[in-house]
């Protein structure tokens, strides 16, 4: 027996250390994955609970087609779909749940919750829009041609709260203070900057224009017995407002336009005070704040990362009694009020691939976990009386459903929406390895996916396709099917069957991982997320005992990842021999004035800190391009215009380099529209790795 035992240890000695997935969908095919009708069909897109609150609103395409019409279905989980008029309003429900108020042909009307005894409250001939229920559900605020109107929902009446002159700005309502005032903003553009994004394929251009800038924004509020507004806070910046129940206090959640500042200022209207009862500042930027009041108490909840990681905070409105309630090295991404003493959040406490549901007890500061399955779930929608919660679930290999939970009694999750095809499920998915790895400095923690290829060889070496995600600050490595990628993920299969590891790793400035791993790249982006990459592709090389050959490395991706993929052939063209980006940005000059409210707060102001937008830009380095690139562009692109694209194809051939290849989409903006545009793209990607990371 001694002998048996002894000649099976030694077997397993012999074996590798780590096992790898080798599943791969045969039958995936490329054109397929971007063609109607979509493999994994249309994701369910929430709209809003029914009156009675039993059922709610989504869009979706029963036939997996691009084109999505309005659904509804019953939280029970019986899957009761059915298919509701297009034009069907979004509903307000009023705060004590008895009555619903919806715009029609730009009219006004209100019902019961049911959707019994429906009446027509406000008729003209201009739209009324921005309806907000007054706290006693007896009033409703508008906004009629710029302007702010109150009108009774029980009588006849309605009042004008605002007169501004035509060459103002317009007027919207944030929220209402007691019953007989509201809290109103005015958003002032004339300040910005009119950028063009011409259109060519129509019978004549279109320039085209849109204005763009960080607006001057004055919040006031506004009485009924006059036009007359006290002022709260004008001038440029990025504030939310929230207001108490009674009335007594307004509150503004002020951050500057860089988002380095933010104060919690709280206005006793009854005292006439102003108070600031929390401050927090960062040399990086902002993020995922929130802030309410409690239902019928003075007391504020509020998220901020003042700790380094993003926890739920409670204070009073007088400034007392400050709590943060969560703590740790885990990110909270949502929290809501349920009732004055109790706040259902979700966080990644247990993995940072994982989000649960809890629910805290601020009284006794006590957290019970609501959730027990392993997924991933987000775009979390709490119904207007609190008590249920509507959420995406998803788990690897498998894309989201709408899934619900009885806050109160929450027993096991429903599952409410079944949208996945059949045919879905007749593809081998290869489920990817989730790893969680330490980078070159060794504190910094990294989580990365790999994808390995059909009939993979430990002993073999296998050439690389890197995946950098869009938009910088998301996070894309879970536990969970990529809504944001699900082209890409399919994409990344189909490359499995072409011999190739697939590697994704969230890099510094993906968000879930805590303050500091966001705010690395501050004043210089691509450079350590570029080093990130190559700490994941050197751990792996290591832990597959040399599987991956690192002198054929591809790297691709669309907008921060196109960027990403331009800045990592230029800094470490050793590591990166090919890339393709696609609606990238180039320029980050170009990008400020298309949108700075992304860029001040990460890279400054160009005319004071140039240096910044220097060294983080593609286009500073274009000249010292030695490894084949691709760009993919929309021409419209009124996101990151194809000016990015064009710059850094000009300055490519002024330096003599002509190793690169380029391709227009005349008809499509930052995001494609047409499956042929999308298939296109992926052919030429496809083929392009193979012919420089294989030839």
């Amino acid at each position: 027996m001694f002998r048996v035992l002894t000649i099976l240890f030694f077997f397993f000695l012999i074996l590798p250390i780590h096992t790898h997935s080798q599943t791969v969908p045969e039958n995936l095919i490329l054109r397929e994955i971007f063609h109607e009708p979509v493999i994994p069909g249309i994701r369910p897109s929430f709209n809003f609970f029914s009156g009675d609150q039993t059922r709610i609103f989504f869009t979706w395409s029963d036939s997996s087609y691009y084109e999505t019409g309005l659904y509804s279905v019953a939280l029970d989980g019986n899957f009761d779909f059915l298919a509701e008029d297009d034009d069907s309003p979004t509903i307000l429900h009023s705060p004590d749940q008895t009555k619903i108020a919806f715009t029609k042909n730009g009219d006004i009307y209100v019902a019961n919750a049911d959707g019994s005894d429906q009446q027509l409250i406000v008729a003209t001939q201009e739209n009324e829009f921005g309806l907000r229920w007054s706290p006693d559900s007896r009033k409703l605020a508008f906004v009629r041609t710029g302007d702010v109107w109150v009108t009774n929902t029980d009588s006849p009446g309605v009042i004008q709260v605002t007169n501004k002159v035509d060459y103002q700005p317009d007027f919207s309502v944030d929220t209402w203070i007691g019953n007989d005032r509201l809290l109103i903003r005015q958003t002032d553009h004339s300040g910005s900057r009119t950028i063009y994004f011409p259109e060519y394929v129509d019978e004549f251009v279109v320039p085209g224009e849109t204005t763009r800038g960080i607006p001057q924004v004055g919040l006031f509020v506004a009485n009924f017995d006059t036009t007359a507004l006290d002022t709260l806070k004008t001038g440029f910046h990025r504030s939310s407002t929230l207001t108490s129940h009674d009335g007594r206090y307004a509150a503004i959640d002020y951050q500057d336009p860089a988002l380095k500042h933010r104060k919690m200022i709280i206005h006793d209207l009854k005292e006439k005070t102003r108070t600031v009862v929390f401050e927090d500042s960062t040399d990086g930027w902002l993020h995922h704040t929130y802030s309410e009041f409690a239902p019928a108490t003075n007391r504020i909840l509020f998220l901020s990362e003042q700790s380094g990681w993003n926890h739920i905070y409670t204070i009073q409105a007088d400034g007392s009694n400050l709590v943060q309630h969560t703590d740790g090295d885990f990110y909270v991404p949502w929290a809501r009020w349920i009732d004055d003493h109790t706040i259902l959040f979700a966080s990644n406490e247990q993995d940072y691939g994982v989000r649960h549901l809890y629910l805290l007890d601020i009284d006794e500061n006590s957290i019970r976990k609501l959730t027990e399955k392993e997924a991933w779930r987000y775009q979390f929608q709490l119904s207007p009386d609190r008590s249920v919660v509507i959420y995406a679930k998803s788990n690897f290999n498998l894309p989201f459903d709408l899934y619900k939970i009885d806050v109160m009694n929450p027993g096991e999750e429903t599952r409410i929406t079944s949208t996945v095809p059949d045919r879905f499920y007749e593809y081998d998915w290869q489920e990817e390895e989730y790893i969680r790895f330490t980078g070159r400095d060794g504190e910094t923690g990294l989580s990365m996916s790999v994808l390995y290829p059909q009939n993979f060889d430990s002993s073999e070496s296998y050439p690389v396709v890197v995946f950098a995600h869009g938009a910088g600050s998301l996070q894309n490595v879970y536990k969970g099917w990529s809504n944001n990628y699900w082209r890409e993920y399919m994409f990344h299969q189909y490359l499995l069957l072409h011999g190739y590891v697939v590697v994704e790793v969230d890099f510094r400035h993906s968000t879930g991982y805590g303050r500091k791993f966001r705010e690395d790249v501050t004043n210089w982006m691509g450079k350590y997320e570029t080093e990130d990459i190559a700490d994941g592709l050197d751990w792996l090389q290591d832990d597959c005992g040399g599987c991956l050959d690192l002198s054929r490395v591809g790297i691709y991706g669309g907008s921060y990842g196109g960027f990403m993929a331009l800045y990592a052939l230029t800094y470490k063209p050793g590591r990166f021999h090919a890339g393709a980006a696609l609606r990238k940005v180039t320029n980050w000059r170009n990008y400020y004035h298309a949108n700075p409210l992304y860029t001040l707060p990460r890279l400054g102001n160009p005319e004071e800190v140039p240096e910044n937008y220097d060294r983080s830009s593609p286009l500073t380095y274009a000249k010292d391009l030695q490894n084949p690139a691709l760009l993919l562009h929309g021409l419209i692109d009124d996101n990151v215009g194809s000016q990015d694209a064009f710059q850094y194809a000009e300055e490519l051939i002024q330096s003599g380099n002509t190793n690169f290849e380029m391709m227009i989409y005349p008809g499509e903006r930052h995001g494609f529209t047409s499956p042929n545009s999308w298939f296109d793209e992926y052919y030429r990607i496809f083929h392009f790795f193979e012919k420089h990371l294989k030839d």
